[in-house]
């Protein structure tokens, strides 16, 4: 879905964002944080339409809500014991009020493997901890909203290693991803997974201009033209 806007096509209306966490003072701080910062910044770029601190109390918000995009925790009281994972599936088929699928950022202390790639699996959109800044929320729950996959840098791993594998089979027979060397591969992979381009380079131990290069190479090679349509263009062939 593209980044929802007025009903009469003018600038973006804030995303609609539902909050689920079982711990009440965490919710209330992450509210205050993003209120402050979006206050400084000046622009309101996301709206909390309602929070929860269970599985069955959010399948229900969210349903009733129909947010953009739902901040989930992983480990939560209810359900059948799967936490976040089962808020997903109960919500399956939810579409927002601005006409897209809900999105779901899951936004967890931890940064254990087997979370991160059980929430992907279930269809979450991306994966942060809480050590992320208020700022940085706010810039992921957007992207989130506009069909981007968010993670932190090091949790990213943790997806390619999943669900790289048949990926990599399909890519060898694949002639487009055949036109990019593998130094521009390495950097599709991580832009196209959300990495910015400070934290290219720094993965890749090569220049923040270097990775400008490489990204301009592989949009003009792939005939794309945005960061927005190499990730689609990544997660069609399972490269994400």
């Amino acid at each position: 879905m593209s980044t929802p806007t007025s009903p009469t096509g003018g600038a973006a209306v804030p995303v609609r964002v539902v909050l689920v966490d079982d711990h009440r003072m965490f919710r209330t701080g992450v509210r205050a944080e993003l209120s402050e910062a979006m206050l400084a910044g000046g622009v309101p770029v996301c709206e909390f339409v309602g929070e929860a601190p269970d599985v069955d109390t959010a399948v229900s918000v969210i349903r009733a809500e129909q947010p953009d995009v739902v901040l989930l925790d992983v480990h939560l009281p209810g359900g059948s014991g799967n936490g976040g994972v089962d808020v997903i599936r109960g919500c399956m088929g939810v579409e927002s009020r601005s006409g897209g699928p809900v999105r779901f950022l899951a936004l967890s202390v931890s940064d254990a493997a087997e979370d991160v790639i059980a929430v992907i699996r279930a269809g979450a959109r991306g994966y942060v901890t809480k050590t992320i800044g208020a700022r940085d929320l706010i810039r992921s729950i957007r992207r989130v909203a506009d069909g981007d996959a968010v993670f932190s840098p090091r949790l990213a791993g943790f997806v390619l290693d999943a669900f790289g594998a048949a990926a990599g089979e399909i890519a060898e027979v694949d002639e487009e991803l055949d036109r990019l060397s593998a130094r521009e591969r390495e950097v599709m992979r991580l832009i196209a997974r959300g990495f910015q381009y400070k934290e290219v380079a720094k993965e890749l131990f090569i220049s923040v201009k270097t990775v400008e290069t490489h990204v301009s190479s592989v949009l003009r090679k792939l005939q794309l033209s945005s960061r927005h349509e190499l990730t689609a263009w990544a997660m069609g062939r399972r490269l994400l």
